[in-house]
């Protein structure tokens, strides 16, 4: 990366935005020029980065101008008002949104599973869910070698989910009920701290939230699979930062507990945590600040001869959001893919593969 790159990070004042700040800086990302962008409450704020205070503008029409990557991290309503015009102005988006993933002609990217789709971006490129991020780099490696038919999933899922706030929500919560006082919910519908609920986006026909029909849906389109059965239950649990996923996988044919294990050792983006004499697994509290998808607990599933069962940890801010959409960034400068898919292109990019 000998050239460098002028960079906007928009909804900078968030969590999301404060962990983009700090991979790269981390990362030695080859920055050129750093723009700061949030609503106009937040204008006027400053953030350091790499010993500078950068002080935070307004997203406006201009504010794209001589800006080569957004990284987006302000919701899917202010992804739609601003990425088409961040787009004209001649930057390539990484939302972090669900604003465009399920768009056909939007990549959602996982760099450890399908970086060749960053290829065909026209301008935009989708970081799809947390919960879908953090299972598919697990997951991926093991459908590679021997074809995964379905997956359901239990998540566990964090406060951080919800934003900063929430986080802090749960600390006054807390405090509350030590307290003997009764705990006030504001930015999560119930009270999160010493209790759990169902994740609650909105309900569909079946009974599905939201959050568990992305894991359906985006894992399909990451992989490239409409056929792959996927069911999930999403869990808010009383846990700050970092989700947990339960996994089971039912394979084509039979995998040993000594293969998937094998084959997590060498995978990127994979950490395997497992002592089961001292029954240490993957924890949030030690997945809480580190970029590794933390995977243990490898074992049969007694109820069917082609199951396995895995359990994972990963920071829903860092690898679930933040470091993906470095990730991505750092993909479309290696391999020169920042100019926008032409059909030229695109099939070259797909020529090349491997």
């Amino acid at each position: 990366m000998s050239k460098s790159y002028r960079i906007a990070i928009l909804g900078a004042t968030g969590a999301v935005g404060a962990e983009l700040l700090d991979l790269l800086a981390s990362r030695n990302f080859p920055v050129a020029s750093l723009k700061l962008l949030a609503s106009p409450r937040s204008a006027g704020k400053s953030l350091p980065f790499q010993g500078e205070n950068i002080v935070v503008e307004a997203v406006s029409d201009r504010a794209f101008d001589n800006v080569d990557i957004v990284l987006a991290s302000a919701g899917g309503s202010t992804a739609k008002a601003w990425a088409a015009k961040a787009v004209a102005a001649g930057a390539v988006v990484i939302d972090n949104s669900s604003a465009f993933r399920m768009e056909p002609h939007v990549p959602l990217v996982v760099p450890e599973v399908n970086p060749q789709a960053a290829a065909r971006h026209q301008g935009i490129i989708a970081n799809p869910n947390c919960t879908t991020i953090l299972m598919t780099v697990a997951v991926w490696p093991l459908h590679q070698v021997k074809r995964v038919q379905r997956i359901v999933a239990a998540t566990y899922q964090s406060a951080s989910g919800a934003g900063a706030r929430a986080m802090e929500e749960v600390k006054i919560q807390a405090q509350a009920i030590l307290n003997g006082e009764t705990p006030v919910a504001e930015i999560l519908p119930y009270p999160l701290a010493f209790n759990l609920f169902p994740h609650n986006s909105p309900l569909n026909d079946l009974g599905y939230c939201e959050e568990e029909m992305k894991m359906v849906n985006e894992t399909r389109k990451i992989f490239n699979d409409q056929n792959i059965r996927v069911t999930a239950t999403c869990v808010r649990v009383p846990v700050l930062r970092a989700h947990s996923e339960a996994i089971n996988l039912e394979f084509e044919t039979p995998m040993s507990v000594q293969e998937a294990k094998e084959i997590l050792q060498n995978a990127p983006g994979v950490q395997i945590i497992e002592d089961w004499q001292a029954n240490h697994f993957p924890m949030p509290i030690e997945a809480t600040g580190r970029d590794p998808v933390l995977v243990g607990r490898i074992r049969q599933d007694i109820s069917h001869p082609h199951g396995l069962e895995i359990w994972l940890c990963g920071d829903q801010i860092r690898k679930g959001a933040a470091l993906n959409a470095v990730q991505i960034a750092e993909v479309l400068i290696e391999k020169n893919w920042l100019q926008p898919a032409t059909s030229e292109n695109q099939l070259s990019a797909t020529s090349n593969r491997g």
